[in-house]
C-alpha cells in the first residue's frame, strides 16, 4: 500500500482537503485499497484552516512515505524553519513529492524547485516568479510534473494532481473512473491550461476590462494590440504593458484564450461543423483552431466534440 501524506501548516488552504477524496475513490474501485492517506503537520493534534475550522494531523516523523503532498497558503506564508527543513529533506527518503497551489511556494523556499519546471495559482506566478527566478515557472498548467516533483496549479487543480498521481501508479483508466465517479465535467489533461485568470477580470483595471470586453464581442475580427489598445484607449506600447503586468499574459495569449472558450462552448451548444466555428471564433481555419484547443485542453476539438456528443448521448 501506497502511503499519501498530506503536510498542512496553520492557514493552509482548506480545499487542498479534497486530494484525500480523490484517493478515497480509487480505494473504493479496487479489490485491495492502494493508498494510505493522512494528514501530517509539524505537530500533533488541530491545525487550523483558511476557513477557520481544523483538522487533526499526525505529527511529522522520519518515515518514507511514498508521497508528501504539501498544501498551499493564501496568502502564500511559509511555514515555520523546522517544516521547511523537513520538506527538504523529504526529497530523499520519499519517492515523490508533490505540492498544491501556492504550495510551491514551499517546495521552491526549501530548494526544491532550482532549475526545474513547476506551476501555481496564475495570481501569484508574478510574485513567485521574483522571489525565485532560478524556477522555470509555467503558470499556464494545471499540473507539471519534472522527475519525482509535482506541483498543480490554483485550487481545484489539486484534485487533477491526485488524478495525475492515480495515472502514474495505476493506470489512466482507474484515473479516468476515478474522474467519473467524482462528478467531474472532464478529467483535465496535466498540459490544459489554467482559466481563471479571464474569468474573474475584477482585479483588473476599467481599461483592461475594456480591451477584454471588446475582443470577446469581436472575436471573428482581428484582434490585434493596436486594434485592443485603441478599445482601452492607451497607446499599443503602454497596453501592452499594463496588460502584462495585471494578467501575466500577453494581449495574443489573452485572446487565444478566450476563443478557444467561445469555440469550446459553441461546440457543446450547437451542431455547427468545426469549420464554422473555427471562422467565427476568429481562427479562420481549422488548423488554427486544432492547434489552440491542444494548446489549451491538450485534445483536439474533434475528440472534445466526440466527448460532448456522447455525454449527450448518455444523457
Amino acid at each position: 500500500m501506497k502511503s499519501i501524506r498530506l503536510l498542512v501548516y496553520p492557514g493552509f488552504q482548506a480545499i487542498a482537503l479534497a486530494v484525500a477524496t480523490v484517493f478515497e475513490y480509487a480505494n473504493l474501485s479496487l479489490d485491495e485499497p492502494a493508498y494510505d492517506f493522512r494528514i501530517v503537520a509539524e505537530t500533533s493534534g488541530l491545525v487550523p484552516s483558511s476557513q477557520g475550522f481544523s483538522v487533526h494531523a499526525e505529527p511529522l516523523d522520519d518515515a518514507a512515505y511514498d508521497t508528501l503532498i504539501v498544501a498551499g497558503d493564501n496568502e502564500c506564508r511559509l511555514p515555520s524553519r523546522r517544516v521547511l527543513a523537513y520538506v527538504r529533506q523529504s526529497v530523499t527518503r520519499t519517492r515523490r513529492v508533490a505540492s498544491v497551489c501556492t504550495g510551491a511556494f514551499v517546495l521552491a523556499a526549501a530548494g526544491l524547485l532550482e532549475g526545474k519546471q513547476a506551476t501555481t495559482h496564475w495570481h501569484h506566478a508574478h510574485r513567485f516568479r521574483k522571489q525565485y527566478p532560478n524556477v522555470l515557472l509555467d503558470e499556464d498548467r494545471i499540473v507539471v510534473v519534472d522527475g519525482n516533483i509535482m506541483t498543480s496549479a490554483g485550487m481545484t487543480a489539486g484534485i487533477d494532481l491526485a488524478l495525475a498521481i492515480i495515472e502514474q501508479d495505476l493506470g489512466l483508466d482507474l484515473s479516468l473512473s476515478v474522474s467519473r465517479k467524482l462528478v467531474l465535467y472532464q478529467r483535465r489533461g496535466k498540459g490544459q491550461s489554467q482559466f481563471s485568470a479571464f474569468l474573474e477580470p475584477s482585479a483588473m483595471s476599467e481599461r483592461i476590462q475594456l480591451a477584454l470586453s471588446y475582443a470577446r464581442e469581436h472575436l471573428a475580427d482581428e484582434l490585434t494590440v493596436d486594434v485592443l489598445a485603441d478599445a482601452a484607449r492607451l497607446s499599443s506600447r503602454q497596453f501592452s504593458r499594463v496588460f502584462s503586468q495585471e494578467t501575466g499574459q500577453s494581449p495574443g495569449k489573452a485572446v487565444e484564450r478566450l476563443r478557444v472558450e467561445a469555440a469550446r462552448l459553441m461546440m457543446e451548444t450547437s451542431r455547427q461543423p468545426i469549420e464554422a466555428i473555427a471562422r467565427e471564433t476568429g481562427f479562420g481555419d481549422r488548423e488554427r483552431m486544432r492547434q489552440a484547443f491542444l494548446r489549451a485542453f491538450g485534445q483536439s476539438p474533434q475528440a472534445m466534440q466526440r466527448a460532448s456528443a456522447g455525454r449527450t448521448r448518455a444523457g
